[in-house]
């Protein structure tokens, strides 16, 4: 395999969002991933190829309001290749980035039911956020995006 990481496109788009709900076992997640994020946010979001074939992406972002902050809105990774810690290496870019940009922190969110998803960030060094419920040890904000969305806030000191 000769996985290369590079700045992702509006191009990637469309293989991207005809994959992903299959990457996520059929749970619906087109919605979190609008067209805007490949076309505004290309500096600061990654994908992963070998060959012509997408394996996995990053989308990430500065804070408007904090310069020195970036955000985490969705990382990917194709389950046929999640052995091959892409989306650690995928982080590590985007770490690497941010530090280029004089960023300090990095957030990220996911559902408290994504037991997967809490414990790769946890493995990678996030902190998770004192919330206002706890489950099976975890804080997580309730009701954080919408009714019954609750979620589980992440900070990473770069």
């Amino acid at each position: 395999m000769n996985a290369k990481i590079s700045k992702i496109s509006p191009e990637d788009y469309n293989f991207i969002i005809n994959e992903l709900n299959n990457w996520w076992g059929g749970r619906k997640m087109t919605d979190m991933l609008p067209r805007l994020f490949f076309k505004y946010f290309t500096n600061t979001s990654f994908i992963v190829k070998d060959q012509n074939q997408i394996l996995g992406f990053i989308i990430g972002f500065i804070s408007q309001d904090n310069p020195k902050l970036g955000y985490v809105h969705f990382i990917g990774v194709n389950p046929e290749f999640r052995k091959l810690n892409l989306g650690k290496k995928l982080y590590a870019h985007f770490f690497k980035e941010a530090k280029c940009l004089k960023l300090k922190e990095i957030e990220c969110v996911t559902s408290i039911k994504n037991k997967l998803s809490i414990n790769f960030h946890k493995s990678l060094g996030f902190s998770i956020q004192k919330g206002n419920k706890e489950i099976d040890g975890i804080s997580y904000f309730e009701n954080y995006d919408g009714i019954n969305e609750h979620r589980v806030l992440f900070k990473y000191e770069l």
